[in-house]
C-alpha cells in the first residue's frame, strides 16, 4: 500500500509541488479576497453593513441573501473541485507513468470542473463544500478548509449530554456517507460521470470496504505526520548538540542551526504543500486497488493531441481572465487603502491582561462572591461578571434570567425582589461545599474589587422587563467613583447606545458571537468582546488602528489562548486563570520544545 502511494506522489511529484504552490498563490491573490468581497457585496446589496448574531436570522432568512449565497456555494465548489481533479488527474497519469505538465492538468481539471455548473451535478456542493470540511481528515486544502463550527457552539454542545450524543452520532453518520462517497470524484473525473451516477458507482465500490478504508486513510496519514514529526525532533536534537559542542559564539555553530532551521523550514512548506496530493494519492490506491479486485475496467485520462489543442485554446482564456481579475483585486485593494479602509500604519504596543469569566468559575460557583475572591488568589486582572435587575429594581449578579439552575427556584429575576432571594443559596448547584453561598448585588461587587485593586467587566443582561436597567447600573458605577476601572459590556447595542446616553465617557463593550462587515461604525462601543473562533489578523488590526480594543471569549485551552496570543488581542476571557496567566508568561515558546530541549541538556551533562 505505502509503496503504491510513494510511487503515485514521486512519478510527478514536480508537477504536483508546482501545481500546489502556484494554486495557494492564486489562492491568496484572487480567489479568497474574490469570496469575501462577494460575500460583502451581498450583504450591501440586501441592506446589511455589518453582521452579528442580533442580526443574523433576518440577513440569512431573506430571499436575496439565501439565492446569493446559493451562487457563492456553488463557486466555492468549482474553486476546489478544481484542486481536487488536478491533483487526480496528476496522480493518474502517475498510475499510467505518464509525465504531465501543470498547464494540461490544470486545463483538464477546468474543462471537467465546469460541468459542475450543471444540474444533475447539483449535489456536489454538500459533498465538496460542507461534507469534506466539515469531517476535516485531510481532503480539502485551502479557504475551504477553514471551515468549522465556532468554538463556543462546541462549548455548549460539550456541556450537553443530549447534544454530545447527537452531534456524536451525527459525526458517524456522515463519516459513513462521506466513506460511501469518497471516490465520487474520481468517476466524475476519470469516466465522466455525473454526480448521480458516480455515487452509485462510489457507493458500490466502497461497500464491503468502508471501515478498511477509514483506517487506511487515518493509519496512512498518522504514519505520514509521526514520521515528519521524527524528522523535526532529530533536527532539534542536532541543533541542541551542535549549540552544546560549539556553544552559540561560534560562527560554524551558527551557520550550522541556521541552515538545519531552514531545511526544516522548507519541509514545513512542502509538507503543507502536499498535504491535499497526499490524502488523495492514498484515496487513489484505493480506488484502483477496488476496481482490480472488483475486476471493473479503470478508465484513464487521454491526453492526446486534440485535448492538448482544446487545452491551449482554453488557457489562453483562462490566462487573460486571471490578468483581468488580478488588476481587479489590486484596483481594489489600492481604493481601500486611498479611501482608508484598510490602515497601513503599526499597531500600538498592548499588554493582554486576563478576565476570569464569572469569576473562577472552574473551582467555585459562577458569579459569587467566593469565585470573585478566588479570582483575585489565581491572578486575574479582570472579572467578568453578568448582571440583571430585580422586581424592586435592584442590580443583582447573575446570569440566567431564571433563578433554577443556580438556586433550584424556578422563578424569573424581573419577578422577584431582591429580599426574596437575598437569601437562596447559590452555592450548592455546584457543590455542597459551597452551601449558603448568595447571589451578591453589584455594588458589593464594586466594593470589594475597589479594595483589591481588580476590574470590572460589568455585562448587562437585559430581559426586556426592566425600567431604566442601563441608568441603574451606570448610578451604582458613579456612586462608588468605579468609572476607570470597569467596562460596559452587552451583546445588545441598544443597551449601549442607552449606556452612552447616561454617560458618554463610560468605556463600553460590544458582545459579540461572530462578527462581519464594517463593525467599526459601531460608533457607541468603545471596543469588542469577540467569539475566539471568528478573531483574525485583520480584524484585530482594524479594530486597533481604530484605537479600540479586542476582548476574546471563552479561552479555554493552550493552543486557543496561543492563537490569541499571536493575533495580539487585548484581553482574554477564561475561565482557566491559572493557565491564561502561565501562557501568556511563557508566550512566543512552545512549552512542548522547551521540555524536549531540558531532558536532552540533562542527557548531555
Amino acid at each position: 500500500m505505502l509503496k503504491k502511494i510513494k510511487k503515485l506522489l514521486e512519478y510527478n511529484i514536480k508537477t504536483l509541488i508546482k501545481f500546489e504552490l502556484l494554486y495557494k498563490i492564486i489562492s491568496i491573490i484572487i480567489f479568497v479576497p474574490l469570496f469575501l468581497n462577494i460575500f460583502k457585496l451581498i450583504t450591501r446589496l440586501i441592506g446589511y453593513n455589518y453582521l452579528t448574531l442580533e442580526n443574523i436570522i433576518p440577513f440569512l432568512t431573506n430571499p436575496l441573501t439565501i439565492i446569493f449565497l446559493l451562487l457563492l456555494i456553488v463557486l466555492l465548489t468549482f474553486y476546489t473541485l478544481i484542486d481536487i481533479s488536478t491533483i487526480i488527474i496528476i496522480l493518474d497519469s502517475s498510475y499510467q507513468n505518464i509525465k504531465i505538465s501543470v498547464k494540461d492538468a490544470f486545463m483538464l481539471s477546468l474543462r471537467k470542473s465546469l460541468k459542475v455548473f450543471q444540474l444533475k451535478n447539483i449535489m456536489f456542493p454538500f459533498l465538496i463544500v460542507f461534507l469534506i470540511p466539515f469531517l476535516n481528515i485531510g481532503l480539502s486544502s485551502g479557504f475551504i478548509n477553514t471551515i468549522k463550527l465556532p468554538e463556543f457552539i462546541l462549548d455548549f454542545i460539550n456541556n450537553n449530554k443530549t447534544l454530545l450524543f447527537l452531534y456524536t452520532i451525527l459525526l458517524i453518520l456522515l463519516v459513513i456517507l462521506l466513506l460511501k462517497w469518497i471516490y465520487s470524484i474520481h468517476y466524475f473525473v476519470l469516466e465522466n460521470s455525473n454526480f448521480k451516477e458516480a455515487r452509485k458507482k462510489s457507493i458500490k465500490l466502497s461497500k464491503k470496504n468502508l471501515i478498511k478504508d477509514f483506517f487506511l486513510i487515518i493509519t496512512t496519514q498518522i504514519i505520514i505526520a509521526i514520521l515528519y514529526i521524527i524528522f523535526i525532533v532529530i533536527g532539534i536534537f542536532i541543533i541542541v548538540i551542535i549549540y552544546k559542542w560549539l556553544g552559540n559564539k561560534n560562527i560554524l555553530s551558527n551557520i550550522s542551526i541556521t541552515i538545519i532551521w531552514l531545511l526544516i523550514a522548507i519541509s514545513f512548506i512542502i509538507a503543507n504543500i502536499l498535504n491535499t496530493p497526499l490524502s488523495y494519492s492514498i484515496i487513489s490506491t484505493l480506488f484502483y486497488n477496488h476496481k482490480e479486485k472488483n475486476n471493473e475496467k479503470i478508465v484513464h485520462i487521454d491526453i492526446n493531441k486534440q485535448t492538448k489543442t482544446k487545452n491551449n485554446k482554453l488557457f489562453k482564456v483562462f490566462k487573460y481572465v486571471v490578468i483581468i481579475l488580478i488588476i481587479i483585486s489590486s484596483t481594489l485593494f489600492t481604493y481601500s487603502i486611498l479611501n482608508g479602509k484598510y490602515d497601513l500604519k503599526i499597531e500600538y504596543l498592548r499588554l493582554m491582561e486576563v478576565t476570569a469569566h464569572r469569576g473562577a468559575s472552574v473551582l467555585y460557583p459562577e458569579n459569587t462572591m467566593s469565585a470573585f475572591k478566588g479570582a483575585k488568589e489565581l491572578g486575574a486582572d479582570w472579572i467578568e461578571l453578568d448582571v440583571q435587575q430585580t422586581k424592586d429594581k435592584e442590580i443583582i449578579v447573575l446570569h440566567d434570567t431564571n433563578l433554577k439552575r443556580t438556586t433550584g427556584i424556578n422563578k424569573n429575576t424581573w419577578l422577584v425582589t431582591y429580599d426574596e432571594i437575598k437569601d437562596l443559596d447559590a452555592g450548592s448547584f455546584f457543590n455542597e461545599e459551597f452551601k449558603n453561598e448568595r447571589i451578591p448585588l453589584l455594588k458589593n461587587v464594586i466594593k470589594y474589587a475597589k479594595e483589591n485593586n481588580l476590574k470590572l467587566n460589568i455585562e448587562l443582561k437585559p430581559t426586556g422587563k426592566e425600567e431604566e436597567f442601563e441608568k441603574s447600573v451606570i448610578d451604582i458605577i458613579h456612586e462608588y467613583n468605579f468609572t476607570s476601572n470597569c467596562v460596559v459590556t452587552s451583546q445588545n447595542y441598544e443597551v449601549l447606545k442607552n449606556v452612552k446616553k447616561y454617560d458618554n465617557n463610560i468605556k463600553t463593550i460590544y458582545v459579540m458571537s461572530f462578527a462581519y462587515g464594517d463593525i467599526l461604525n459601531l460608533d457607541k462601543a468603545d471596543g469588542f468582546s469577540i467569539e475566539a473562533s471568528s478573531i483574525n489578523k485583520t480584524l484585530v488590526k482594524n479594530i486597533h488602528n481604530s484605537g479600540k480594543e479586542i476582548y476574546a471569549w471563552t479561552v479555554n485551552t493552550p493552543v486557543s489562548i496561543n492563537n490569541m496570543i499571536d493575533l495580539n488581542v487585548d484581553n482574554i476571557i477564561t475561565d482557566n486563570i491559572s493557565l491564561a496567566k502561565d501562557t501568556i508568561y511563557n508566550s512566543k515558546t512552545s512549552n512542548v520544545i522547551k521540555e524536549f530541549i531540558k531532558k536532552i541538556e540533562k542527557l548531555l551533562k
